[in-house]
């Protein structure tokens, strides 16, 4: 596994185009469009992702990286995956947690974000799509995605990619938006992603990428599907745990 290089950029379509030529939203687009779409919003978005991200959690995205990780149980010197790694942040939560002596490894298809990450000098980024893992099976302690799924064009081919790079009682944590399941919080959560997720992306100039934001959130899957796919990939101990009132959602399993 090499670094991912920083020779080029992918240039790919920000939306895809319906057969009769029309545009069709991020949100809407399914398979292979989904795929170069979404590709294509993260390299727009690279540059400003860390400071937006920071601004949308209130800077508490490292807290809920935390306690993802801590459900882990990880110990010094483990081995782990951050897969749709991205800038890197959740690589170097892990690495406070197994040390010097472990190994973390982070896959992400876009490249501009990954630049991101060895920008940051973190280590051990590589070039790889979610559905089809450049790594060995039944190799790592651990796995994590973070905000990741809502974007693969298949949850459980991603789930079954996940499972079967991880050892025999190896444990798995994604962190995502989630609708709060109480209505009037549901409601409020729906009026301030709608408005204030596309106005913050207007004032840094990508303003579809953050209306994709609440818009994917709506599609996504519910807790209860997501356990049921991980559960289809063979992952047992399905739990999941609501932070942020509901708006954010950590699910674990354990490969058996």
């Amino acid at each position: 596994m090499a670094p991912a290089s920083t020779d080029h950029k992918e240039t790919l379509p920000a939306a895809a185009v319906a057969q009769d030529g029309s545009t069709v939203a991020i949100w809407e687009t399914s398979g292979a469009q989904k795929r170069a779409s979404v590709q294509s919003m993260f390299a727009e978005i690279a540059p400003t992702y860390d400071r937006l991200n920071g601004l949308l959690s209130l800077n508490l995205h490292r807290r809920w990286r935390g306690i993802a990780v801590t459900g882990l149980r990880l110990s010094s010197g483990g081995t782990v995956a951050d897969i749709c790694c991205g800038s890197g942040d959740f690589m170097t939560e892990i690495r406070r947690t197994v040390g010097s002596s472990g190994t973390v490894v982070g896959v992400d298809f876009c490249l501009p974000m990954l630049e991101q990450a060895d920008a940051k000098r973190i280590p051990g980024i590589n070039l790889g799509d979610a559905l089809s893992l450049p790594l060995q099976s039944s190799k790592f302690d651990a796995a994590t995605v973070g905000w990741g799924l809502r974007n693969v064009p298949d949850i459980d081919v991603a789930h079954a990619e996940i499972f079967r790079v991880l050892r025999p009682g190896g444990r798995f944590a994604s962190i995502d938006m989630a609708k709060p399941r109480n209505p009037m919080t549901r409601a409020i959560s729906k009026f301030f992603f709608n408005t204030f997720s596309p106005l913050l992306g207007k004032l840094f100039g990508c303003p579809t990428a953050y209306t994709y934001l609440p818009e994917s959130t709506e599609r996504f899957a519910s807790r209860e599907d997501l356990i049921a796919s991980m559960k289809k990939a063979g992952f047992t101990d399905c739990t999941f745990r609501d932070l942020m009132f509901g708006n954010i959602c950590i699910h674990w399993g354990t490969k058996p």
